[in-house]
């Protein structure tokens, strides 16, 4: 009887959800140049439970925009809509928002995020 070649391990949850923000990224950090004021309406296929609207110009607004784009957002919908530095700004706070795999993503690609959490989570 011939053996049966080992069947490889399926991916974890976590490691299938890294890899699908992974895939998203820009490549490089500088293309994030959406907006930094004003008002933003985010398409459904983001914002398709609720609010759609968000002021740029309020922080708890930018901030669940921000959370919204990050997790449900494409490549495309990333570098048109993240602003480079308001994300660095805000991701002190934005990082303890979001779910480990998109943290963990972001800080891992971008040298400047990991770089601007808080020094007690680093």
């Amino acid at each position: 009887m011939s053996a049966m070649p080992a069947a490889e391990p399926s991916p974890s949850a976590a490691e299938v959800l890294r890899e699908r923000y992974a895939s998203r990224l820009p490549d490089s950090f500088d293309e994030l140049a959406g907006p930094t004021q004003g008002t933003v309406q985010l398409p459904l296929h983001m914002a398709w439970s609720g609010l759609t609207g968000f002021d740029l110009d309020r922080p708890r607004s930018r901030m669940s925009m921000y959370r919204t784009v990050l997790a449900e957002g494409q490549h495309d919908d990333l570098t048109t809509l993240l602003n480079r530095d308001l994300l660095v700004a805000q991701w002190p706070v934005l990082r303890t928002l979001i779910s480990r795999a998109i943290r963990d993503v972001w800080e891992a690609a971008v040298p400047e995020l990991a770089a601007a959490r808080p020094a007690a989570a680093a």
